[in-house]
């Protein structure tokens, strides 16, 4: 149990001991300033408004049926009825040593992240999915849930028969066709070429999908090998940006192909189709317009094709049915919002997802190159994100040959590597996922303020103390002399806190925020409180050794469920 749950069940207890009604609760904080306490409980006005009482008298009658003697110096009112809260130090120093579990229930969590379409190689539209999805699930499994990845590929639909008609003409004319695939782009873009410029061979392109679409064993051949090449592009890109993602968590848009008619035979039996122009739509009254209108939902073309919104329900009947689903996160950019917004409504109309399972979309926005507009190559083509990955770790490596000359140059690459790489992730993550954010190089390289170098330096600095003293920390009690001691172990014992926010909201940036705050706890501590001079105390000396094994390990952890590593030197 975390403090702030601790705090909360104990005051929310005492709330209701005072007169307030039973769906009141204390909403304890962490404070914003320390001579408001450590945490305060901020729900007390809320309570009184809704019991009819004077805030500071029900305040004070919390306060008689409360008893944190254990845990605090002083609970104290302030302001119309806030209640501040002192933990003891002696309390906060036995909790740093102890074993913590979380009060939670463990729950079946299917998070749908990264995506890509895999007729193109990544671009960079794809690394807030899945850089923000990987970070979640790594927090979500730490915590103890069970987290089924999904990797929702798009390797189906009209563009793949284009694809498919230009792989067979370079194999009839007897070409290498992995080294035609070598570089997807050129030859999406070859492919297209020929689509818009050839009638013939679009045809051909357009009767390939059918084929496709019915099975046709040849057909099926040449997808399955431009799928297979196709999905080791991503793979090597998943492995190059250190996210978990493998092809055991693939589960493509064609696997839901034999579903799709019965997605619409359910829609039609519910009598939730309606026929428009020759198409199957759904028309859902809560989506009308004010001029009376409302967008449909395609579930079937004219001519009988599929679109996404019937793949979409038939991953969510799939989810919630076959994988037993409790939580579904959607991990797709904030222009798909009222597409998931129709998804999950027709979907609990259909009665294809039960009623208890969470489904959310958590949406994020663009990223932007320093001109303010969407980030592009120089000539305005799309960045593939491989290229990205490989030019972050090019400037890193220039500047880990600046600062430390001195290694060797495998070492200076190994530190390029994960600076280079954690500078990427961490310059989204960092972010507000809801925003649109601008990738500035010099900004994410930089080793000052809220950056990925800054805190690996801060980890290596840490780990640098050890080399010095040639030993690791001591078994020791840890004492709370001084306030910079006792600030650095208050946001120690916040981590789990932490946590367990950023799993409920799906904001990695909370825990960005956190461990730029630690690591500034810590450089306050390391200033004010010496650790290595002759003179301190050997008691002394062992307990801030202990804080400092304990920062670096929580900047270890804390940056390893962000997916970025660390080095014991930069």
């Amino acid at each position: 149990m975390t403090i702030r749950q601790l705090l909360d069940d104990r005051l929310t207890t005492a709330l209701h001991l005072a007169g307030a009604p039973d769906s009141s609760s204390a909403q304890v904080r962490p404070s914003a300033r320390p001579e408001f306490g450590d945490y305060q409980a901020n729900g007390v006005m809320a309570a009184a408004k809704q019991a009819k009482l004077n805030p500071r008298d029900l305040a004070a009658k919390i306060l008689d049926n409360l008893d944190l003697s254990d845990v605090a110096d002083k609970v104290e009112i302030a302001g119309p009825g806030f209640l501040n809260i002192h933990l003891k130090n002696n309390w906060l120093a036995e909790q740093l040593g102890s074993e913590k579990a979380f009060d939670l229930t463990p729950q079946k969590i299917v998070v749908d992240y990264s995506s890509p379409n895999l007729a193109k190689e990544m671009h960079v539209g794809h690394l807030r999915s899945t850089i923000i999805g990987d970070a979640m699930v790594r927090v979500l499994e730490w915590l103890g849930h069970q987290v089924i990845r999904q990797n929702h590929v798009g390797d189906w639909g009209t563009q793949f028969g284009m694809l498919l008609a230009h792989l067979a003409d370079l194999k009839a004319q007897g070409d290498e066709i992995s080294m035609q695939l070598h570089d997807l782009e050129s030859f999406y873009r070859a492919a297209k070429l020929r689509f818009d410029a050839e009638p013939a061979f679009a045809q051909r392109a357009r009767d390939m999908v059918v084929k496709l679409q019915s099975g046709d064993v040849e057909c099926l051949a040449l997808w399955h090998q431009f799928i297979e090449i196709s999905l080791s592009h991503s793979e090597e890109t998943y492995q190059h940006l250190g996210v978990s993602l493998n092809r055991e968590h693939v589960k493509a848009e064609s696997s839901y192909n034999p579903d799709l008619a019965n997605i619409v035979s359910a829609l039609q039996s519910k009598g939730l189709l309606t026929e428009s122009d020759g198409a199957q739509c759904v028309f859902l009254d809560e989506f009308r317009k004010k001029d009376g209108s409302i967008d449909p939902i395609i579930i079937q073309k004219t001519g009988g094709g599929f679109l996404y919104a019937t793949t979409d329900l038939a991953a969510l009947r799939y989810r919630n049915d076959i994988l037993k689903a409790d939580r579904i996160l959607y991990f797709v950019d904030v222009r798909q919002s009222l597409h998931f917004q129709q998804m999950f409504a027709l979907a609990r109309k259909a009665g294809f997802v039960d009623a208890h399972v969470l489904l959310e979309h958590m949406a994020f926005g663009t990223m932007l190159g320093e001109d303010g507009k969407p980030f592009k190559t120089r000539t305005g083509g799309t960045v593939r994100l491989a290229d990205l990955l490989k030019e972050a770790e090019e400037r890193a490596f220039s500047l880990v040959s600046d600062k430390s000359p001195e290694l060797d140059e495998a070492e200076r690459r190994e530190i390029a590597r994960k600076v280079g790489i954690g500078s990427v992730k961490y310059a989204d993550l960092s972010k507000n996922r809801n925003s649109d954010y601008v990738f500035s190089w010099n900004a994410m390289l930089s080793l000052e303020g809220n950056t990925a170098p800054y805190l690996q330096y801060a980890y290596a600095r840490i780990r640098s103390i050890f080399r010095k003293l040639g030993r690791e920390a001591p078994e020791a009690s840890i004492q709370l002399q001084e306030s910079s001691e006792r600030a650095l172990a208050l946001r120690l014992l916040q981590f789990d806190e932490v946590l367990l926010s950023v799993a409920k909201d799906g904001l990695p940036n909370q825990l960005c925020l956190y461990l730029y705050e630690l690591a500034g706890n810590f450089m306050s501590f390391y200033e004010a409180c010496p650790i290595l001079k002759d003179d301190v105390p050997r008691d002394s000396r062992d307990s801030r050794l202990k804080l400092a094994d304990l920062t670096a390990q929580t900047l270890k952890q804390g940056l390893g469920l962000l997916g970025i590593e660390v080095m014991e030197r930069m």
